[in-house]
């Protein structure tokens, strides 16, 4: 599957959805001039739920196909993936990948005060621990929390609402005194004013979603003499005009979007 005209040195960008295009949006801010081609597997979500095994096959054969489109470096804007599958794709990919876990988790070690970090994110980032462990590497002691509806009430356009206000006191309720809290899923930036409220002015809320964008701009210095506005193509392994209606809750989508069949990402993978 061709992209017509080609991007110019693109960097790549996979979720299991919608909630990647923070991570994109962040991107872009901090790399206006950059080509990004970004993968929504929509056909295959959520991540969370499913057994970690076949999240690294998702995300390998989604490696493969990005990296046959020619990008120079792949960021897992997915937190589940992040968390079972970037070992996997280190080792698979030519290029530098990223995930999301570790930048959130250093942006937290910067800003703790008291060491006392909290982590909330769905089923499967919070069940495999990897938030827990890295920040336990770093002498700092975490709470961890999955909430799971949250992602539907941003997809549903709900983030202000009443209901947002009572899933996430619900779930932070039981939660020890802590001065950090990472928010490891990329929706959660959509909930930041409810967020806060909740957990009070004293803690300081970390969006992975900016903190990888620094880390990856630091590596992709704009070129000299380009002026341009770097180009966005989406490929979308379900519904192209559902991903674009959910997409606008998160802040909408730039760039063209293409149908994307499954079966192209596991022939990848064989491939690879």
């Amino acid at each position: 599957m061709t992209i017509t005209p080609p991007l110019r040195h693109p960097i790549g960008v996979f979720d299991s959805g919608v909630g990647g295009l923070t991570v994109l949006q962040a991107l872009r801010r901090r790399l206006p001039h950059r080509d990004f081609v970004y993968l929504g597997d929509t056909a295959r979500v959520p991540y969370g739920r499913k057994p970690p095994e076949m999240v690294v096959e998702f995300a390998n054969g989604i490696a493969d196909f990005l990296c046959e489109r020619g990008i120079e470096g792949l960021v897992v804007a997915c937190n589940t993936a992040s968390a079972v599958a970037l070992p996997s794709l280190t080792g698979r990919c030519p290029v530098p990948v990223w995930g999301v876990i570790d930048a959130g988790v250093e942006a937290a070690a910067r800003v703790t005060r008291t060491g006392s970090v909290g982590v909330i994110g769905t089923k499967g980032a919070i069940g495999s621990g990897a938030y827990q462990r890295r920040l336990e590497s770093r002498g700092l002691t975490p709470w961890a929390q999955a909430c799971p509806m949250l992602v539907h009430v941003v997809e549903e356009g709900l983030a202000e609402s009443p209901e947002a206000e009572l899933l996430v006191r619900q779930y932070l309720n039981g939660r020890p005194p802590i001065d950090t809290l990472i928010l490891g899923c990329t929706h959660y930036p959509l909930l930041r004013n409810v967020l806060q409220r909740a957990v009070g002015e004293g803690v300081t809320l970390v969006d992975s979603a900016e903190v990888t964008a620094e880390a990856v701009s630091g590596t992709f210095e704009p070129p000299l003499n380009h002026f341009e506005t770097g180009r966005v193509v989406h490929f979308v392994t379900g519904d192209p005009l559902a991903f674009a209606h959910t997409a606008a809750v998160i802040g909408g989508v730039e760039g063209e979007i293409i149908p994307l069949p499954v079966t192209e990402l596991a022939a990848a993978a064989t491939k690879g």
